[in-house]
C-alpha cells in the first residue's frame, strides 16, 4: 500500500485507496481534461471533489500539491522513479499521463511534438482567450459600460475559431489521431455553450468544429468524465 502521508492534501481530501493516483479537481473545461485523459487511458485513479471556493483551492492543504490554487491537481503513488510524485497545471498533467500510459500522444517522436504543439496552442491561446471572453459576457465583466474588453476577447477567440476550423478541414481530429490535444481543447470549445457566447463567435458557421465538438462528445469516455468529480 502506497504511503500518501507526505502529501497534507490528504490530510483534508483523505484517499480510500491510497495505491491508485489522485486526482483532486472540478468539472470546469480545465477540470475535465484530467478526468477525461485518465478514462480514455484506462489509469485506475480516485476522484476528490475540490470546489472553486477560497475553503477549498485555497486551503493550506490544497496550497502544498499546487500553490498556485487552481485545479485539478493529481497524486500518482507509481511515480516514474519509484516514489509518489503530485503534479498540477492540466497540460503538464496529460503530458505525464500520456507518457505514463504511453496512449494518446503519437507514436514517434514527429507525433509528439505536434501534439504538444497543439496542446499549447489551448494552453497559451484558447483557454485563455475564451475564458477571458466568458468573464466579459456571461460573469461581472459583462455590466461594465466600456466594451472595447469583451470585444478584444470576442475578436480574438473568434481568430481561434477561425484556426482551428481551417486546420480541422481534412481530418476528424486536430493533429490526424486522437490525442491529449483533443482533450485539452475540445472542453474549451464546449464552453461556449455555457457562456451563452456561441452565437457571439459565429460557432455555427465554424462547421468543422461542430462536427468536430460533436465527436469528441460522443466518445464513451468523454461521457462518462464531464462531470468527473460530481458537481455538488
Amino acid at each position: 500500500m502506497a504511503d500518501l502521508s507526505a502529501f497534507p492534501i490528504t490530510q483534508k481530501w483523505t484517499p480510500k485507496d491510497p495505491s491508485v493516483l489522485q486526482l483532486f479537481s472540478f468539472p470546469t473545461p480545465n477540470g475535465v481534461k484530467a478526468s477525461i485523459a485518465l478514462e480514455e487511458m484506462e489509469i485506475p485513479y480516485e476522484a476528490h471533489l475540490v470546489t472553486l471556493s477560497d475553503t477549498d483551492v485555497k486551503s493550506p492543504e490544497f496550497l502544498s500539491l499546487n500553490p498556485n490554487n487552481k485545479i485539478p491537481a493529481i497524486i500518482d503513488p507509481n511515480g516514474p522513479d519509484g516514489t509518489p510524485v503530485g503534479l498540477f497545471e492540466s497540460g503538464a498533467i496529460l503530458i505525464y499521463l500520456a507518457e505514463k500510459s504511453g496512449k494518446l500522444i503519437g507514436e514517434t517522436a514527429s507525433d509528439k511534438a505536434r501534439t504538444i504543439q497543439w496542446l499549447m496552442f489551448q494552453m497559451g491561446g484558447v483557454g485563455p482567450m475564451l475564458g477571458q471572453m466568458g468573464f466579459f459576457v456571461k460573469f461581472a465583466g459583462s455590466e461594465w459600460e466600456d466594451k472595447r474588453p469583451q470585444e478584444r476577447y470576442v475578436n480574438e477567440s473568434k481568430r481561434l475559431l477561425s484556426v482551428l476550423d481551417k486546420e480541422l478541414g481534412d481530418k476528424d481530429w486536430v493533429t490526424g489521431q486522437y490525442s491529449i490535444a483533443d482533450i485539452a481543447i475540445a472542453p474549451w470549445l464546449n464552453a461556449l455553450n455555457f457562456y451563452g457566447a456561441r452565437e457571439m463567435v459565429g460557432w455555427d458557421d465554424h462547421k468543422n468544429l461542430v462536427a468536430y465538438l460533436d465527436r469528441f462528445m460522443a466518445r464513451p469516455a468523454v461521457d462518462k468524465a464531464k462531470n468527473i468529480p460530481p458537481r455538488p
